[in-house]
């Protein structure tokens, strides 16, 4: 392994992922009231179509193209060619990432009725609770994914897993929201630096 490498990768990580979220927090749209009451009007609904489309939807499937990097840029951060224990870095990183997107719309649900009732959930194309069960699900599928690269793969994985659902349930809306969603990019760079090191000593 080469630290300054991997602690140069890291540090950058950390960095965007600041970024990223101080710029995610100032697009985030108002609660925007109206009548005379000061709710927002009730709006026209479309009817339940659960489908894949509507998962799709749910889970940012568009997004996942940007997931793969941190695993790569760990394993290039230690000096290896990208291997198996990259591989499955990557798939723990997709089903995480999956899983926080569930949860994310889950833990919004009463806010995403008034400010964006067409998600799936507020729309009721995709119920509550089975947005729930797949974030839960997603997260063990990811874990299992993390321990077939080793043990310290696994140990990573289930700090970025504990940062998710920690961001989403609840830091998100604290100041702590921020530097939460640095630590989970850094926890993701480290896993593929882990799982890249850590399964060819399998």
């Amino acid at each position: 392994m080469r630290p300054p490498r991997l602690l140069v990768a890291l540090t950058g990580a950390v960095s965007a992922g600041l970024v990223a979220a101080r710029a995610a927090r100032t697009a985030a749209p108002k609660v925007r009231l109206s009548g005379a009451g000061g709710t927002a009007p009730a709006p026209d609904r479309p009817g339940p179509r659960t489908g894949p489309r509507a998962w799709a939807e749910l889970l940012r499937v568009s997004a996942l193209f940007t997931v793969p990097g941190d695993a790569l840029a760990g394993a290039a951060a230690v000096g290896r060619n990208p291997g198996r224990g990259t591989a499955l870095a990557v798939g723990a990183s997709l089903c995480l990432y999956e899983a926080g997107m569930a949860l994310n719309d889950w833990a919004d649900r009463d806010e995403d009725a008034v400010d964006r009732p067409h998600r799936p959930i507020p729309s009721g194309r995709i119920a509550p609770g089975a947005a729930l069960a797949a974030a839960g699900a997603l997260t063990a599928a990811g874990l299992t994914l993390a321990a077939r690269a080793g043990r310290p793969a696994l140990t990573v994985a289930t700090g970025l897993a504990a940062t998710v659902w920690a961001y989403d349930l609840h830091l998100k809306h604290t100041p702590a929201g921020p530097a939460a969603m640095a630590t989970a990019r850094a926890l993701d760079l480290l896993l593929g630096a882990v799982a890249t090191v850590s399964y060819t000593h399998l």
